[in-house]
């Protein structure tokens, strides 16, 4: 990866919507190589996937909870990944080192619906507690930084 992919990838980061051509200008190429240069990305795996963000609070699902959950036995297989998948209102799901033995983020309308999606969790085999801790306020989330040598002041600024 070179300076121009890691310019188009904080680009696309910033907006996906953007036109070939917007792109191009931004890294001094034609509309077409900057499209062969994203394609390149995509097949490369370093592009997943292209999509929006939405707002949770406007679509009611304003309360965030990060919870880690304890079990007997691992809960690293498919059938528990399954498990999760089927709970939609969790984001994301993690196997982790530690004390639990995964960490879910959870997304809901209410305390009692984030009660309920507890208590699913708790119907998965091997499940034996979690700990749960809810947002009040989020400052910011910040997307992966494209290039590997940028780190990140004390403000949030990104630097090299």
């Amino acid at each position: 990866m070179d300076s121009i992919d890691t310019t188009l990838l904080s680009r696309l980061q910033e907006d996906a919507s953007q036109p070939y051509a917007a792109l191009a200008e931004a890294v001094g190429l034609s509309s077409a190589a900057t499209h062969e240069r994203v394609r390149k990305l995509r097949e490369r795996g370093v592009i997943r996937r292209t999509t929006i963000e939405l707002d949770p609070t406007a679509l009611d699902r304003g309360v965030l909870a990060f919870a880690m959950v304890e079990a007997t036995s691992w809960l690293g297989g498919a059938e528990t990944g399954e498990a999760l998948r089927a709970l939609p209102w969790i984001e994301e799901a993690h196997i982790v080192a530690g004390s639990a033995s995964l960490f879910v983020k959870v997304r809901a309308a209410t305390t009692k619906e984030l009660q309920e999606v507890l208590r699913r969790i708790y119907d998965i085999d091997g499940v034996t507690g979690t700990q749960t801790i809810v947002v009040l306020e989020t400052f910011f989330e910040r997307p992966v930084h494209p290039d590997p040598t940028i780190a990140v002041d004390e403000e949030g600024a990104w630097h090299r």
